[in-house]
Order: C-alpha cells, then structure tokens, then sequence
C-alpha cells in the first residue's frame, strides 16, 4: 500500500504535467494525452480528484514515509524539520557538557594514530624538500637600485644606534607596524622601553583600570529656571547634563526665559533626552540670543534634518563659538544633510569649534579649513581690541576705563 501510494502520486503529478504542456501546444497532441491511461483510468478521471481525501485515507506511518520524498523548500523551517533524517534513539539524559568533554577526550587519547609510512627520525627529512626558485634577475636588480646613500653622518649613527633607540625612531617616523603597543605609548612619552621585549616582543595583557562613575547632576531644575528668566547676572554656565525625566513644559518654560538673557553664555543640554520638537524650539530661541557662545546638545534624540536647522539658527547671533551635536539617534547624516551642513558653515564667521561626526572627506576638509580662518581671523583681531581712554590732570594723566 505504502509503495503503491507513493508511486501513483509521482506517476499522477507526472501525467498532469504532460497533459498541461500538450494541451498548450497543438490538438493532435491533446487528443493523444487524453487517451493515455493510468492504472487502468483515464486521465480525465484524475483532473477533479480531492487530495485532501487520498491524504486522510492514510496511515500515519504512510504519511510520514510520503513526507520523506517530499522538499518543503521553505527557508522559514529549520533544517531539523527539512531533512528527511530522524534519530530514532532515546534520549540518555540532559546533557552535561563536562561528562561530555571528557568522553570526547577519552576517545581521541584511545583512538590509535594512524601509521606514518615512514618513522620519524632526529636529523633526517622525510619526503621531498621545498627549494624557494631562484629570484628573477630583473627583481634582484631592482632591489639594488632602491639603495640609499645617507652619507657618513647618518650612516654612522644607525650603525652605533642601539635597540631602543631604533624603536624610538620609527616611533617617531611612524611605523607603527614595526613594534607594539607599549614600546610606541613608551616612546611618545619617553619612558624608556620595557625591559625584555626588543623587536619580537609580545605585549602582556594589563589590568583595566577602574574609573569611578560620574555624580548625579544635582541641578535644580526649577531654580535654574528663574534665574534665567530673572536674568540673573551670577548664572553664565546652565550644566542639565544627564537629568532624566525633564518635561516638555520645562523646556518650554527655559527657551522662554533664554530669549530675553543677556548673561547665560554656556548651555548644556548632553542626554536629557531631547527629541525634535524640543530642539525646534531652541533653534528658534537660538536666532533671539546673542550672549550664547556654547551650545552642547550631545546624546540626544534629534534627527539630520532638526540638526541643520540648529546649524541654520547660529546664523542669526554673532557669538557662537561652539556648537556640538554629536552622537544622536543617527549615527550616519548621509552626504545631502552632511553639504547643507557644511555650506552653512562656511556662511557663519564666528564658529570657531563644531562637535559633529561628518563621514565624508569633503565635508570634514571644508569644515576644518573653515574653522580654521575664522580661528585665525579672531587671533588677528583680538590683540587690535580698542579700550575708552579718559584724559585726566596730574598724576592721573591717562585713565583706561574698559573695552569698547
């Protein structure tokens, strides 16, 4: 039964194939098909035949035999349940991984060796020995030539150089491939190579060092409010860094306050969860102020887009110096967010320091070149600052009274 099963379903599915592709070609092929029998029926008896029914009919041992023959081919079962192999063993127990190491272990070491065809012997060689080919005479030639006079002076001293100071120099030149890690940080920070290690040297594994974890931020919120809103002349550093939990009305009731101080010139803002909405809000805080000169919104939640257009608002006040915004949901700005970025910062003359991971070499050159004239600009303009003269009688003949 179980083989008669499994052959009328191979032999059926195959007729059906044949009678689908000749009826697509011509009638004589058609009429040819239709009189082909199997088991004795016709096929036409076959066309309107209920699977489901021949399945339910058999056995369960049938089924499974019938299951065997047949491919799934789906990705989403595990190969356990795709392949027609079952352990038909009872299971010894929970595995115990130690027992299991020490089965493992206990068969290799009584597993005999395979026997060599030749013995080893001390001083001899087995087999046929490897002579590198003779190296090419243009190669060896061109070697040569690659020789470098570095006249008597030099050539004197790495002759007499010894070890370390050989490390020391291509620490210097830096090859950093030529040594390891601990002769080149002894090296940069002139503290005598270690004792033991020379060119072959391995570098030992250190113990890390444990930092303490930072304190809690004990800001008050509420109470930094109203001295921003009072425009206290004592507050010029705001630090909520690391304050969990702030609302949205906190925000709101800060940026209030921020757009009429004329005193805070520090803000910090660093993982207080800050997300679009609020950082738009800032961005529009940003263009009111002018005593700002840093601004850290690091560790946020701010998308690209909301960071060009903080980028954008820093146009609009004259005292920027900084700007950071490093290490928000995305990681990666993508080279259109990463060009606005960088054409906005080209427009601004007084950002002297922006914390930003652009990964393109274009952007950063730019950015970097940019910052760097303004930098320049502001040391050519600083020693030229003007001071109020008063003009006095007698001892008090000059009277410098402050800054213009």
């Amino acid at each position: 039964m179980r083989t008669m099963g499994t052959e009328f379903f191979q032999e059926w599915s195959h007729r059906e194939e044949t009678f689908q592709t000749s009826s697509t070609t011509t009638t004589t092929k058609t009429v040819t098909a239709t009189n082909q029998k199997l088991y004795g029926k016709d096929l036409s008896e076959y066309e309107n035949l209920d699977v489901d029914q021949l399945l339910a009919q058999l056995s369960p041992e049938e089924i499974s035999l019938l299951a065997k023959e047949v491919d799934p081919d789906d990705n989403f079962l595990p190969p356990s349940q795709r392949c027609s192999y079952t352990c038909e063993k009872e299971a010894t127990g929970p595995l115990d991984r130690k027992k299991l190491i020490e089965h493992i272990n206990k068969q290799a070491l009584e597993t005999p060796d395979v026997p060599e065809l030749k013995p080893y012997v001390p001083g001899t060689i087995r087999g046929k020995k490897w002579i590198p080919p003779p190296q090419p005479v243009r190669e060896r030639e061109a070697e040569e030539q690659i020789a470098i006079d570095l006249g008597d002076e030099y050539e004197n001293a790495l002759t007499e150089a010894s070890q370390e100071e050989i490390i020391d120099l291509a620490a210097i030149l830096g090859f950093h491939s030529m040594m390891n890690q601990d002769q080149y940080h002894a090296s940069l920070l002139n503290k005598g190579q270690p004792v033991g290690l020379g060119w072959d040297g391995i570098t030992k594994a250190s113990q890390p060092k444990a930092f303490p974890a930072d304190p809690p931020n004990t800001t008050d919120v509420d109470a930094t409010i109203r001295q921003v809103k009072d425009d206290d002349h004592q507050l010029v550093d705001l630090n909520w860094n690391n304050i969990k939990n702030i609302s949205d009305e906190k925000f709101d009731q800060l940026f209030e306050g921020l757009g009429m101080n004329t005193h805070l010139e520090t803000l910090s803002l660093s993982n207080v969860g800050m997300t679009d909405g609020v950082a738009l809000k800032l961005a529009d805080v940003l263009e009111q102020n002018n005593t700002l000169r840093v601004v850290n919104v690091e560790t946020n939640f701010i998308s690209p887009p909301v960071i060009v257009r903080l980028i954008k608002s820093l146009l609009g006040t004259k005292t920027m110096e900084e700007f950071r915004a490093s290490n928000q949901r995305s990681q990666v700005l993508g080279n259109k967010i990463e060009m606005e970025i960088t054409t906005l910062v080209e427009q601004n003359p007084t950002l002297l320091r922006l914390g930003l991971h652009l990964e393109y070499n274009d952007a950063r050159h730019r950015v970097a070149m940019h910052l760097q004239r303004n930098i320049d600009r502001n040391c050519r303009i600083s020693p030229k600052a003007k001071f109020n003269i008063a003009l006095g009688t007698g001892e008090n003949k000059f009277k410098i009274l402050g800054r213009k």
